[in-house]
């Protein structure tokens, strides 16, 4: 397959916003038709000019973020019994997700075989209590939930990228390639991203050097000089989740950065006791692999409830330009 660029304008280098990368943006196929259902249609989206960081945002600037505005995330909260009907009382406690590895093969439908929600989990002990960041400045900051990244990108004067914008952005000027950066996973064997080598949930190969999540620049960057967009942490974006893209034909119509789905419809339909919305997050992380979760590209998407931190998601801001 030819792979062509989706514009003839590169990405320009900070200038009026330092840490980022102004996008020229322009017509591209969004989707995939290939992979897994939710991916599709592929379909052409025009994308608006816009800046977007060029790493995840990171352990030290969060902490920045917290310490001038005293924010406490939704990980460091207790949850209100109202919101989750049912609720065990000794459950109502801080904490949040953390990945543990299996000790041996496991049902890969049964992800309570590696996630456990473990109380006092933050941002601040990303692996629970006696874990910090020390050492972590420069990774992603984990274990943010959908109001913790957009209080963040409020606070710094920026926006969460819409689904579009994100995937645009993670293509890095690559038209209908697989991969950010080309047709194989891994070429030559070199490993381009921070994913899962080996069998998951239990052999992690770490043929990348990583077992958990990487400095944020750890990795080539892709053709618009933006780091991380595959691989390490999932991303959020503002779009709620729908099963599937806009199914107009690309001849019928081209959308303008759209917005996906809507609130009402992207709740969890094998929860309805628990009403929660979803967001699209983007880009795979640091737990996807060949065997599970084949993720680690830029049409991906998954689905997560706003209210549910991880500790393999985290996010990076766009700035949009005025409309002249």
């Amino acid at each position: 397959m030819t792979i062509l660029p989706t514009s003839d304008q590169p990405a320009r280098p900070e200038t009026g916003f330092p840490g980022m990368r102004r996008l020229a943006g322009g017509v591209f196929r969004m989707g995939s038709d290939s992979h897994y259902p939710e991916e599709r249609p592929a379909h052409d989206v025009q994308v608006d000019p816009f800046w977007i960081d060029e790493a995840p945002v990171t352990n030290a600037e969060f902490a920045r973020f917290v310490a001038e505005t005293g924010w406490v995330t939704l990980a460091e909260t207790a949850p209100d019994p109202a919101d989750y009907p049912g609720i065990l009382p000794e459950m109502i406690r801080a904490g949040s997700l953390v990945f543990h590895k299996s000790r041996g093969p496991v049902p890969l439908h049964d992800f309570t075989q590696w996630w456990g929600f473990t109380f006092d989990a933050s941002w601040r002990a990303p692996l629970g209590p006696g874990s910090s960041i020390d050492g972590l400045e420069d990774h992603p900051v984990v274990h943010v939930a959908f109001p913790d990244a957009e209080a963040f990108a409020s606070w710094a004067g920026k926006s969460l990228p819409t689904e579009a914008e994100w995937e645009f952005a993670a293509r890095g000027g690559l038209a209908g390639a697989a991969y950010a950066w080309g047709e194989e996973l891994a070429p030559g064997g070199r490993m381009l991203a921070n994913y899962w080598q080996g069998q998951f949930p239990w052999q992690n190969l770490e043929l990348d050097g990583f077992e958990r999540t990487s400095p944020a620049r750890a990795y080539p960057p892709n053709g618009y000089g933006l780091y991380d967009m595959i691989g390490n942490v999932w991303e959020w974006t503002s779009d709620w989740y729908a099963d599937r893209h806009p199914g107009k034909s690309a001849s019928c119509c081209t959308p303008r950065n759209p917005r996906g789905g809507r609130e009402e419809d992207s709740r969890d339909p094998c929860q309805p006791e628990v009403p929660i919305a979803r967001k699209v997050l983007k880009g795979g992380s640091h737990l996807c692999a060949e065997n599970y979760c084949q993720r680690y590209r830029p049409a991906a998407r998954h689905p997560q409830p706003i209210d549910t931190s991880t500790s393999h998601v985290g996010f990076r801001c766009v700035v949009r330009e005025a409309a002249p």
